[in-house]
């Protein structure tokens, strides 16, 4: 049976993909979780207008991504914690922590879009880079000092 799938499904394909699959598996698991649709030529042509549709609207979400990267790109955000011998924090800084000293310095940007591996827990200077759109990527340059 033809299908054309409506989400990602692991090991099988992405969205808009046209599979031939076993009846049995597209009539008893993708069909009723809605993960694809019979490819029919209405639901092809349909498939063609989503896609135009949703490149549309990732140029929108890219240029407004390069945007925010334009604005972001040279920003250095200076956070003061108190630290122990040998430069180790109390606690830790985390994506959070950072997102907040952005807005007190004016820069509204949500903490899903740091990329941070793990909270920083020394003093110093990282780079913790900033994923703002699948193509746009800027490094933001984050500076622990010891606070008096």
């Amino acid at each position: 049976m033809e299908v054309i799938l409506k989400k990602s499904v692991e090991g099988l394909g992405v969205p808009g993909d046209v599979l031939t699959v076993a009846d049995g598996y597209a009539r008893n698991y993708l069909l009723p979780m809605q993960l694809a649709v019979h490819a029919t030529e209405r639901n092809r042509r349909y498939l063609e207008h989503q896609k135009r549709v949703i490149d549309q609207q990732d140029s929108k979400d890219r240029e407004h991504a390069r945007e925010i990267a334009a604005k972001v790109t040279g920003v250095t955000c200076t956070l003061k914690r108190r630290a122990g011998e040998n430069d180790r924090l109390f606690g830790s800084v985390t994506s959070m922590d950072i997102t907040e000293a952005l807005r007190t310095e004016g820069f509204e940007l949500e903490r899903r879009y740091l990329e941070l591996a793990e909270p920083i827990r020394e003093l110093g200077v990282f780079m913790v880079p900033v994923k703002l759109h699948a193509e746009v990527v800027v490094e933001l340059r984050v500076v622990i000092e010891r606070e008096e």
